[in-house]
């Protein structure tokens, strides 16, 4: 299934000179989410996930489809201050600033072979800050799987101690 026909380009969204990739027309469509779920978790079919964490929020829906696919548990890594138990976290650097991401100190145990998804890699930083959270906790790593990825931004290189697998990629905006 060509799954990049359901994803929509928005132009000068959030701002001018951004081409926002817009998810919501796959979401819409039953056979092209279960799709992306199964491309998404396949890799790692034979890794002994014990935890998959999504990254907010459209990693939350990814995250939690392949974590049924895989007989695994969901771990949410969100913004700072919307978790109610003690939390770890780590901050990564944006344009003009930072951000910072939190996961439950409980959520990962230590050995824990850990599968990041999210929809997308831009830059990199939270997905880097993620595994940060992950290593904090002394979980292992297995692998990073998303939906798109924007190769002209080089976010992968953040990435490059760790198997980057993705569906999608654009090559330049």
């Amino acid at each position: 299934m060509d799954l990049e026909r359901y994803i929509r380009d928005v132009p000068d969204f959030p701002k001018p000179g951004i081409i926002f990739k817009d998810i919501t027309p796959l979401l819409a469509d039953p056979a092209a989410l279960a799709a992306a779920a199964d491309h998404l978790a396949e890799p790692y079919a034979d890794a002994g996930v014990d935890v998959v964490a999504g990254i907010e929020s459209r990693g939350f829906i990814f995250g939690a489809l392949v974590a049924e696919r895989l007989s695994a548990g969901f771990v949410p890594v969100r913004k700072p201050g919307k978790l109610p138990c003690e939390t770890v976290a780590a901050s990564y650097e944006l344009e003009y600033g930072t951000d910072t991401v939190e996961m439950h100190r409980d959520a990962v145990a230590e050995g824990h072979k850990v599968l990041v998804v999210d929809d997308l890699i831009a830059t990199g930083g939270s997905l880097a800050a993620a595994c940060k959270l992950i290593g904090q906790c002394s979980g292992q790593i297995v692998g990073i799987s998303l939906l798109i990825e924007l190769c002209f931004l080089n976010g992968r290189a953040k990435l490059d101690k760790y198997d980057v697998h993705t569906l999608i990629q654009v090559a330049g905006e």
